[in-house]
C-alpha cells in the first residue's frame, strides 16, 4: 500500500476528463471520464490515481481520507479570460443598455472601457489588488482554480505596467494559477481617439517592448471591431507582439463578422475569442488552423444581445471550444464558470458534456497549462471540486446558487462551503 496526501472517495460520479493530450474537438468534446463510485489519490499536490474506490481503496491509503458522500467530483474550472483588475463597476451602462442603448453607442458617447481608464490609471496598486483579490476569492468559492487575467484598463505605458504588476502579486500571493495578458489595445484611449497612428507607435515602441522585456505577462490579446482596431491594425500590434516573443490572443468578430476569426488563424493564436458573428470561412479557418475557440455567452447574455456564437457550427466543423466568463466591470460582471455552462446549454446548444469540457480541458489548453490542469489524470495538478449535484447534467440545469461544496488546489483545501 502506497502512502498518500490526501483520498477523496465515494464519488457518485468522478470527473476525470482523461484522455487526449490535447484539447477536445468534435465528439470527444462529449467524453468527460466518468467513473462511477470514483476515487482519487493525492501526493506532493499531484493526481497519482484515479478510478473506483474499491480500486483506489486497495492500493493507497492517507491518513487524510475525504467522503465525498455521493457526490459529483470533478476537476476544478478554467476560466482563460476575464479581466479583474479595475476600480468601478459600471451597472450604470447597464440600465442604458436596458433603456435601448447598444454597447457600441455607449462606448462612442464616452462609456464602456473609456469610463473604466480614468479611476484605474488614478489607483494605486494596493487598491487595485485589494479589489481584485476579493473578486478573484469570490471565483474560487464558485469553483475556478486557474484563471488568465487581462490588463487594458489604463492604456499608458506607466498604467498598463501597473496592472500587470498587480497580476504578478495576485499570481504570488493567491492559491490558484493565474496568466497574464497584456491588453493595450482594448480600446483608444480618449486623448488618441482622432489619432490612431499615434496610439499604435506608442504600442509598438513603447509599451510592447516595456512588456516583454520585464516578463509581466505571457500573452497580448486586442480588441478586433469595427469600432476599435480593424484587421489591418490587430495584425499589425500582433506582428509586433509576436515579434517580442508573446503569444497571441484576439476578441475575435463579437459584434460583426470582420475577418477576425480568419486572422486569429492566419496568425495562428492560441485562442481566438467572443466569435459571436464569425462567418462560415472564420469558422473553417480556425479548425484548419487549429485555433481554440473561446465563446464568452454571458457577455452576449449581459448585453441582451441575440448573436450568441454559433458552437455546434463549430464542434461539428472540427474546432476546439472553450468557454469563459469574461469577467469584467461593463459588459459582462458573472464570475462562474457554473453560470456559463447553462448559458452554452440553452443558449448555444451545447450538450452538458461538452460544456464541462469546454471549461475544464479545453479551457486549460487555451492557456497553454493543458499538460498540468484541466482533468485528474496521473501527474496533473490536484485542482478538484467536490459538487453537491446528483449527477454532472444537474451543473447547467440548476443555475443560480453555488453548487461547490470543496474546492482543493494541488491538493490543498482552499474553499469550504459554510452549509
Amino acid at each position: 500500500m502506497q502512502i498518500v496526501d490526501l483520498l477523496i472517495t465515494n464519488a457518485k460520479q468522478l470527473l476525470t476528463i482523461a484522455g487526449e493530450n490535447s484539447p477536445r474537438k468534435g465528439k470527444q468534446m462529449s467524453n468527460v471520464g466518468l467513473i462511477e463510485n470514483g476515487a482519487v489519490a493525492v501526493k506532493d499536490g499531484l493526481i497519482i490515481g484515479a478510478g473506483t474506490t474499491e480500486d483506489i481503496l486497495s492500493k493507497y491509503e492517507s491518513d487524510t481520507v475525504v467522503d465525498a458522500e455521493g457526490k459529483v467530483v470533478m476537476p476544478g474550472f478554467v476560466d482563460p479570460h476575464t479581466h479583474p483588475v479595475f476600480v468601478h463597476t459600471r451597472e450604470n451602462e447597464f440600465a442604458m443598455r436596458l433603456e435601448g442603448k447598444s454597447y457600441v453607442e455607449i462606448s462612442r458617447s464616452g462609456g464602456g472601457i473609456r469610463s473604466t481608464i480614468k479611476t484605474t490609471r488614478d489607483a494605486d496598486e494596493e487598491t487595485l489588488f485589494q479589489l481584485a483579490k476579493k473578486r478573484i476569492e469570490r471565483m474560487i468559492s464558485v469553483g475556478t482554480t486557474t484563471l488568465e487575467a487581462k490588463s487594458g484598463y489604463g492604456l499608458t505605458t506607466d498604467s498598463e505596467l501597473k496592472q500587470l504588476r498587480v497580476i504578478k502579486r495576485l499570481q504570488d500571493e493567491l492559491p490558484v494559477d493565474i496568466v497574464a495578458t497584456f491588453m493595450g489595445a482594448h480600446e483608444y484611449p480618449t486623448e488618441y481617439k482622432d489619432n490612431h497612428e499615434e496610439y499604435l507607435q506608442i504600442l509598438e515602441n513603447e509599451m510592447i517592448p516595456a512588456v516583454a522585456s520585464q516578463g509581466v505577462a505571457k500573452y497580448c490579446d486586442i480588441f478586433t471591431e469595427l469600432h476599435v482596431y480593424n484587421i489591418v491594425e490587430s495584425r499589425r500590434i500582433l506582428s509586433c507582439a509576436k515579434k517580442h516573443g508573446l503569444n497571441l490572443k484576439m476578441h475575435a468578430d463579437e459584434i460583426e463578422p470582420i475577418g477576425g476569426a480568419e486572422l486569429a488563424a492566419e496568425l495562428k493564436c492560441t485562442g481566438a475569442d467572443h466569435l459571436g458573428a464569425a462567418s462560415d470561412e472564420g469558422i473553417e479557418a480556425l479548425a484548419e488552423a487549429g485555433v481554440i475557440a473561446t465563446l464568452l455567452p454571458g457577455t452576449i447574455f449581459s448585453l441582451g444581445m441575440k448573436n450568441y456564437a454559433r458552437a455546434r457550427k463549430m464542434i461539428d466543423s472540427g474546432v476546439a471550444v472553450a468557454l469563459a466568463t469574461d469577467y469584467n466591470p461593463g459588459s459582462c460582471n458573472a464570475d462562474s464558470q457554473q453560470f456559463i455552462t447553462t448559458l452554452a446549454c440553452l443558449q448555444m446548444k451545447m450538450t452538458p458534456e461538452e460544456a464541462i469540457v469546454a471549461t475544464t480541458i479545453n479551457a486549460a489548453y487555451t492557456i497553454e497549462m493543458g499538460d498540468k490542469v484541466g482533468s485528474l489524470e496521473k501527474g496533473k495538478q490536484a485542482d478538484i471540486l467536490i459538487m453537491d449535484m446528483p449527477s454532472y447534467g444537474f451543473l447547467p440545469y440548476h443555475f443560480g446558487s453555488n453548487n461547490v461544496e470543496r474546492v482543493y488546489k494541488r491538493g490543498i483545501l482552499i474553499y469550504k462551503s459554510e452549509q
